[in-house]
């Protein structure tokens, strides 16, 4: 396994972390993703420590809660041997106080989080998404109470705007509290939109991505082929409709690409979509999630090998797209890629 820091803090984290999203499995999104208790989760564990992956990932909002406490069961006795990355600003409920990042939700999320986990500490906090009705220097002073309180070490975001990122990293920069050195971004073959502006972000504020589904929302699986229905076993048939959309004619370019490299280097569609953002910049570290051992044993096989220049530039060719406004007409990209040379 191969460790890169986080962003521009000083920790280290496993190019790969393993995603809790299929621990507890309650409700119907996370049902459908899978439903792994304790034990099951404890062998699952196992295997990523064994390989050198010891970032567990998780949220409040995973089956309402359940995933978190069966983390906390499985990682019980070798808490000093993991990182723990978390969560919190969505909904946990109906009340008023219930979502956002305002003071009140922060410090009783942080603590109900801290209880599930079984820890008096979590490595990595990232705010879910972005809350519009609490004023930023709110936000940040509390995070900052947190960390100087031992709760917290590191903090970041998940699915926020530039401008979101940019004017928080701003307001922590002038008070001296502590600023984002992670964004938690979806990011894959089908799924290109984080090049357009947050990748630009990162590499010259230092905010390291950690990657959620690389495999475009189990589109990129290897079961999906053009022409063919859907297997009977894919989560698709019941999570399409809350995963991000991808054009058909595209995911089959892209879907067709990665056979042909995996053709060529043995290696399974998986592997090659996720060595593929390892090799792009900005990442920190893939989220790699499994309802088996088979499936995360596989996953695991994407370190340790590395594409070639010619199947990257085959790749990125079948992912392409048109880039969103204002870097699309011809004398603006040309005039930006001038300015704005691709990082070496």
């Amino acid at each position: 396994m191969d460790y890169r820091n986080l962003g521009a803090s000083g920790l280290k984290v496993p190019v790969l972390s393993f995603g809790t999203g299929t621990f507890g499995g309650e409700g119907p999104l996370f049902s459908a993703w899978g439903n792994s208790d304790a034990k099951q989760a404890r062998r699952l564990i196992d295997i990523c420590l064994d390989a050198g992956a010891n970032l567990f990932d998780s949220a409040d909002v995973y089956s309402s809660g359940p995933a978190e406490t069966v983390l906390g069961e499985a990682i019980k006795g070798r808490r000093d041997t993991v990182l723990i990355s978390t969560k919190t600003s969505l909904p946990m409920g109906d009340g008023p106080n219930d979502a956002g990042s305002s003071q009140a939700r922060l410090l009783r999320s942080v603590d109900a989080a801290l209880t599930r986990l079984q820890t008096d500490y979590i490595d990595i906090l990232q705010l879910h998404a972005f809350d519009a009705h609490t004023p930023i220097e709110e936000v940040l002073y509390t995070l900052d109470s947190l960390v100087r309180a031992g709760k917290l070490r590191y903090v970041g975001v998940s699915n926020f705007a530039g401008w979101q990122v940019m004017k928080s990293l701003a307001i922590a920069r002038q008070y001296g509290w502590p600023r984002y050195v992670v964004h938690q971004v979806y990011y894959s073959l089908v799924g290109r939109d984080y090049e357009g502006e947050l990748m630009p972000l990162g590499l010259d504020q230092g905010v390291g991505a950690m990657v959620w589904s690389p495999l475009g929302w189990g589109r990129l699986t290897g079961k999906i082929r053009r022409g063919q229905p859907l297997p009977q076993g894919s989560r698709l048939h019941e999570t399409a409709q809350w995963g991000p959309p991808v054009e058909e004619d595209r995911l089959y370019r892209v879907v067709d690409a990665l056979e042909v490299v995996a053709a060529e280097t043995g290696k399974s569609v998986p592997q090659i979509a996720i060595a593929w953002l390892l090799a792009r910049p900005t990442v920190s570290s893939v989220i790699i999630g499994a309802r088996n051992e088979a499936q995360l044993i596989d996953n695991l096989g994407a370190v340790g090998w590395t594409l070639t220049p010619q199947q990257i530039q085959r790749l990125d060719a079948a992912s392409a797209v048109t880039p969103a406004y204002p870097y699309y007409p011809y004398h603006i990209q040309e005039g930006f890629k001038r300015l704005n040379p691709p990082p070496v």
